[in-house]
């Protein structure tokens, strides 16, 4: 198994990264509305009062310490969502015990990466012939300044396998535990492509959305079209 010390930490430097969220799934408007920790304990006792779905909004909160949510930042749900509503199923790097925030180098990448698990999922959903689903597309700015860099790693190394994660969520796993702040490394869903995933949100300086894109199920996931620049 490869190690976090094994791979080199890359230097400091601003990195534009793409995903997409179903958009089912709104921004939470409490971390948008507070510039601090203490602003949000706040606003959440009071909101808790009156908002008896907040904390299912919220999501588990004590999954991630309040010193890694950028709080004041465009974007600051977006950022933390991953963290507080994490997948039971897991992902490459992690089991379903903590979250990653997966971020891509391109749109492409990110459709690429989305279409395959959608792909993955619906086609075992029995009688489903037709859906439409609806994702909004998010671009990020992120500081990768001590993440390790996955890159090194040849493109056969287990950790990138496309179905086993074995070999992959130990790594996560060890970089969580040595408390890295991500990995960058290959996309396994498009070649020559890069991805990242963060381990806290607090390397995130802004996250926006910048369109939305539709996938059409027909059987298969037939479409990805752009509906909007917005």
């Amino acid at each position: 198994m490869v190690t976090p010390g094994e791979l080199p930490a890359l230097p400091p430097g601003r990195v534009r990264g793409h995903r997409l969220v179903n958009s089912k799934f709104p921004p939470i408007g409490l971390f948008e509305d507070v510039a601090d920790a203490a602003e949000f304990e706040a606003l959440f006792a009071l909101q808790a009062l009156t908002h008896p779905r907040l904390q299912t909004e919220a999501g588990n909160l004590a999954l991630l310490p309040r010193d890694e949510i950028p709080f004041g930042i465009r974007g600051c749900s977006y950022a933390v969502a991953p963290f507080t509503h994490v997948n039971p199923d897991g992902s490459r790097f992690s089991d379903g015990s903590f979250g990653v925030l997966y971020l891509a180098d391109a749109l492409e990448t990110a459709i690429a990466e989305v279409r395959h698990h959608q792909q993955a999922y619906w086609q075992r959903v029995e009688g489903l012939h037709f859906e439409r689903f609806v994702f909004r597309g998010l671009v990020a700015d992120i500081d990768g300044a001590g993440c390790r860099d996955g890159l090194c790693l040849p493109a056969g190394h287990a950790i990138y396998h496309p179905s086993d994660y074995g070999a992959s969520r130990a790594l996560g796993h060890a970089l969580r535990a040595a408390g890295e702040p991500g990995l960058r490394y290959r996309s396994v869903r498009r070649q020559a492509a890069t991805c990242w995933a963060l381990l806290t949100p607090s390397r995130v300086s802004g996250i926006v959305q910048a369109c939305h894109l539709e996938m059409i199920w027909n059987g298969t996931l037939t479409e990805v079209n752009q509906l909007s620049a917005r």
